[in-house]
């Protein structure tokens, strides 16, 4: 679990910087998508406008 969370730490740093007020946010938000860690991977989906990423599931090799 800690590559999970090491991981999604990563991908909320890079929305904070793509997206710098996202409660202002007035586009889509982007897909979700598949982030691959050692020994497994895990779908998020990250809502700009909640200033949210959300895990939906992971999956362990």
């Amino acid at each position: 679990m800690a590559h999970v969370e090491e991981r999604a730490d990563e991908l909320v740093r890079a929305a904070e910087a793509l997206y710098l007020d996202g409660t202002a946010y007035q586009g889509d938000n982007p897909k979700g998508a598949t982030a691959h860690i050692t020994g497994g991977m895990f779908e998020y989906l990250l809502v700009v406008r909640h200033n949210r990423l959300y895990i939906r599931q992971i999956t362990i090799y």
